[in-house]
């Protein structure tokens, strides 16, 4: 008995979906053309009245309005592609209509682009200005910490730069096959609306605002990736030239080259000192900043220490090791020893207290500003070799330890190595995250396990290197 009112159900819906789809564009483009009104209007308005200013300031919304509908509409109009083009051949027709149809929606958007252009270059004078201002205020810790239950921005520039990018020929597609390009955002930069909206609240082709640690707050908290901006970033006031590459590896940085305003040391000095130790901002490699430490030359007694020596792992793949990364609290040190031995390494860090991605540039090393929660910026099978010391310890959880190491196991190529270096833990816990090594069914080559003496504790140092397995 139901089959007659199911099939009568699928005759009628290529019958009424192009007039349902007429009525969305035009529904469309009579709400453009509504706003679009207005914003006219209110430039008249304000060109006869000089009181207005906080009317014409509310009014930057309203373009961004537009492209949020508009953005829906070519949403809708996707699904609706999506099932014309699963359905049978009888449909082409309509599924010719519903492209057309995405080709108009994608003309609207970049006419709600160039209304917004009219706009903002009208009430703005000579540069556009988002609808936040510049705020140097300290972050709003809580927020950060906890999320927020705003899920709404209010930065013009972030509705900018989350708008979609039509390529400049509408409904061409580019090498890329897509006809335009949808910026990436964090997923939890919607937790954190308010420190969302202060990081775009800057001045367009100005100075951006000294706020990286703002960003980094935000990067850290899973607001990663961050929104790109369109101002210019500052530079250290008496900037001089690098050193030779020669001789930059192991001398100390000029302080004139590092815009110390966010740190607690105010020159390089303050983050060598022992007078300094406990006031510098930063613990977590208490020496890195010395440059005339070389770590991982000198061979350790293996019943004290669990380091291996940068040649005595090179020397498992000897010629092998050409290219990798460094995940560490670092300054760069592991990839200067590398590159005397002609081993190019991308270290990754951040800037945890002390300018650490500075001294890693102003070195001739690559530095990779990077949070732990991001995917590797490498594709798959790619690298030689993945170090990473005082970093894998015992405060990391097993999920998120699963989620970093299968990243790893990822852009390393088969027979690469994985480095770890003074991993530690509880002793009662080693066996857990052991196992979670095992897990990867990697070759042991080198495994070293002695006593954190450092603390009271009963804490355990493990040091590996292990052996990426050829898998199909």
């Amino acid at each position: 008995m139901q089959k007659p009112s199911v099939s009568k159900s699928r005759k009628w819906l290529p019958a009424a979906l192009p007039v349902m789809l007429c009525l969305c564009v035009l529904g469309s483009i009579l709400m453009a053309a509504i706003l679009s009104s207005n914003i006219f209007y209110s430039q008249l308005l304000f060109r006869s009245t000089t009181s207005v200013a906080s009317v014409s300031r509310g009014q930057l919304i309203l373009p961004h309005s537009l492209l949020n509908q508009i953005a829906d509409l070519q949403s809708q109009v996707g699904v609706l592609l999506e099932q014309l083009h699963g359905a049978s051949a009888e449909s082409k027709a309509l599924t010719t209509f519903a492209d057309q149809l995405l080709h108009i929606a994608t003309s609207l958007d970049k006419f709600a682009e160039a209304l917004s252009d009219f706009y903002d270059s009208s009430s703005s004078g000579t540069n556009e200005v988002s609808s936040v201002d510049e705020d140097f205020s300290d972050p709003d810790e809580s927020e950060i910490n906890q999320g927020s239950d705003t899920h709404s921005f209010n930065s013009g520039e972030l509705h900018n730069f989350t708008a979609l990018k039509p390529n400049r020929l509408i409904g061409k597609k580019n090498f890329l096959g897509v006809e335009a390009i949808s910026p990436t955002v964090g997923l939890l930069c919607a937790n954190m609306a308010s420190n969302v909206n202060r990081f775009m609240g800057y001045k367009i082709y100005r100075m951006c605002p000294d706020d990286w640690d703002i960003a980094q707050k935000l990067m850290i908290s899973g607001c990663d990736p961050l929104p790109r901006r369109r101002c210019f970033s500052k530079t250290p006031p008496r900037y001089s030239k690098p050193l030779p590459i020669n001789s930059s590896l192991w001398s100390q940085p000029a302080d004139t080259n590092i815009m110390w305003s966010h740190y607690k040391c105010k020159d390089y000095s303050c983050l060598v000192s022992n007078g300094t130790i406990g006031k510098r901002g930063f613990f977590k490699c208490s020496n890195c900043f010395d440059l005339s430490k070389r770590g991982w030359e000198i061979p350790t007694n293996e019943s004290t220490s669990a380091e291996f020596t940068i040649d005595e792992v090179l020397r498992l793949k000897p010629g092998e090791i050409r290219i990798g990364l460094d995940f560490s609290p670092t300054t760069g040190t592991f990839a200067a020893l590398m590159k005397e031995r002609n081993v190019t390494i991308a270290s990754a860090t951040l800037n945890l207290g002390a300018p650490f991605n500075e001294v890693i540039a102003l070195r001739g090393l690559l530095p990779l500003y990077l949070s732990i929660g991001s995917r590797l910026p490498f594709f798959d099978n790619t690298l030689d070799i993945v170090h990473s010391t005082l970093f894998l310890d015992g405060w990391m959880g097993i999920d998120l330890l699963q989620f970093v190491l299968h990243d790893w196991d990822r852009v390393l190529r088969p027979k690469g190595l994985l480095w770890v270096d003074r991993f530690f833990c509880k002793r009662d816990e080693l066996k857990m995250y052991l196992d979670e090594f095992s897990r990867l069914h990697y070759k042991m080559l080198l495994c070293r396990v002695v006593p954190k003496t450092d603390k009271l504790e009963d804490e355990s140092f493990f040091s590996a290197v292990l052996e990426k397995p050829l898998r199909s």
